[in-house]
């Protein structure tokens, strides 16, 4: 799941005037931004209300089922095609990936984040996410227990506690937890399994950009990259 946090409101107010905006339309999603309560229904209303309280005319407003998917994103605002035309900007509570989908769904109009992507997360239980991937392309987790140092160490350490673990626990994040060196070696030891040994360094040419998978081709050359 995506995590977003808020953007602050008046960068936003200030891209709809650097585009002199009047009339905005407000996208949400019906996916992470709604579990993690930024995108969904009640903050697209909230940020109508904001919006209008500013001076701005909202035309209207739609939560996108899966934004991040561009053919749905389109498709839904062609449902809306009437206000989505008349609007001069978009305000979308997503990911970037959902904002990029509306861009690309009108892209005769500017689409402005009203959110930002903090991080891939897990969720803990409801309304808490911790974040334990950083989508390197060259996973570890096979060796360590199921934990990924490279995301959970404050440092993206491999190999090992840095100078600043004490007692078990992690100095640099300073609220008590465990370092995660620790907790890889009492859960490899818990399945019975040796400790991981020296892992090389990361190889970054895996986590090329832009990134690019096509399943159609997948196991042929050019399919993934």
């Amino acid at each position: 799941m995506i995590i977003t946090r808020p953007r602050d409101y008046s960068r936003i107010r200030d891209n709809l005037e650097s585009v002199r905006a009047k009339k905005v339309f407000v996208v949400g999603c019906g996916e992470c931004a709604t579990q993690s309560e930024t995108g969904g229904e009640p903050q697209v209303l909230d940020m109508k209300a904001r919006l209008e309280a500013s001076g701005y005319d909202v035309v209207g407003w739609t939560v996108v089922e899966i934004p991040c998917n561009t053919n749905v994103t389109k498709l839904a605002l062609r449902k809306h095609a009437g206000s989505a035309d008349e609007a001069d900007a978009f305000v979308v509570l997503a990911c970037g990936a959902g904002t990029q989908s509306v861009a690309e769904a009108r892209p005769g109009k500017p689409a402005f984040p009203g959110l930002e992507s903090a991080f891939l997360g897990n969720v803990v239980r409801h309304g808490v996410f911790d974040e334990r991937c950083s989508m390197c392309g060259e996973c570890v987790l096979d060796r360590t227990g199921g934990i990924c140092p490279v995301t959970t160490c404050p440092k993206g350490l491999l190999n090992g506690p840095c100078g600043a673990m004490w007692q078990g626990r992690c100095d640099v994040l300073g609220d008590g937890r465990e370092c995660v060196f620790v907790r890889i070696r009492e859960r490899l030891e818990a399945q019975g399994r040796d400790e991981p040994g020296t892992i090389a360094p990361k190889d970054h040419s895996r986590k090329r950009k832009p990134g690019s998978v096509d399943v159609r081709t997948r196991g042929k050359s050019g399919g993934e990259s």
